[in-house]
């Protein structure tokens, strides 16, 4: 894919703001966006970045695990941490801004290893997509001065993959991923047993070779999101996932037969906000 001269000045527009920040650190997930964050951090600042993963109930153990291999394998220096999203009471009672709870703890904990170890500057990998769905957890990010650069550069998803695959990253077509909390309803309590259930059901599906998978929670119902174009595999694989997932405690299991789509718990929103002005259970 040939890069455009627009992208390339928004990356040149993207080191500018990184060199002016001089010394970083970088909240890395893993994923598409805070991989290219942070190698084109390490590009232009070196030894003044520290990449800083952290490890919780709702990001799965495989994730964690590959993002401090990539971290590593780029030459990063890392922090490993640790934070528990289940001891926050607002988190698990799962209201529409449960992630607005789950990023200001996120980010009060960043804060203070920043401080403790003299990094002025926090970045993330929000992009310019991200703005057009229902993020509170970007309002937590504002509270807490957390930079996002990618968006003060106008890059948007596409543009990071593009850039990403020239730079040689394993990342560039990696599946988008969001924490397991978000496959479970608005209202609905988040609990460990639920996201084991999960993180098992869409480790079960990745395995069998489906690229990008959503599994939502609906109590004993698993409702599957995929691509369109992979609707018809998991038709073709209908009797083992079932077994799979009824092992896994599922009495249902369904296909959505829109396909896979970012945000989709937030569909129901103001249904939520309806029963709660009307106290009605949901």
């Amino acid at each position: 894919m040939e890069i455009s001269a627009e992208l390339r000045e928004k990356d040149r527009k993207f080191g500018e703001i990184l060199k002016g920040m001089g010394r970083i650190m970088v909240a890395f997930s893993g994923g598409v966006d805070s991989t290219f964050v942070l190698k084109r951090a390490l590009q232009e600042l070196g030894d003044d970045v520290l990449a800083v993963t952290a490890a919780s109930e709702t990001f799965p153990t495989r994730e964690f695990d590959a993002a401090v291999s990539l971290a590593e394998g780029m030459g990063a220096k890392l922090m490993k941490t640790e934070v528990s999203e289940l001891t926050n009471a607002n988190f698990v009672a799962n209201n529409p801004d449960r992630c607005y709870h789950c990023k200001t703890g996120l980010y009060e904990h960043l804060k203070q290893i920043a401080k403790d170890h003299g990094y002025p500057y926090i970045v993330d990998g929000s992009n310019v997509d991200d703005l057009g769905d229902y993020r509170p957890g970007l309002q937590a990010k504002t509270e807490q001065g957390v930079r996002s650069p990618l968006q003060e550069a106008g890059f948007t998803k596409d543009d990071i993959r593009a850039l990403s695959k020239e730079l040689g990253l394993a990342t560039w077509n990696k599946p988008s991923f969001a924490c397991l909390s978000s496959r479970i309803p608005y209202g609905t309590r988040i609990e460990k047993h639920k996201i084991d259930q999960l993180d098992l059901a869409e480790a079960y599906l990745m395995d069998l070779g489906f690229y990008q998978v959503r599994v939502r929670h609906h109590d004993k119902m698993a409702r599957i999101e995929v691509m369109p174009n992979e609707i018809q595999k998991v038709v073709d694989n209908r009797e083992a996932i079932y077994a799979k997932f009824a092992e896994l405690g599922f009495t249902y299991v369904t296909l959505d037969l829109q396909g896979y789509r970012t945000g989709s718990m937030n569909e129901t929103l103001d249904i939520v906000k309806a029963a709660r002005e009307k106290k009605v259970t949901i």
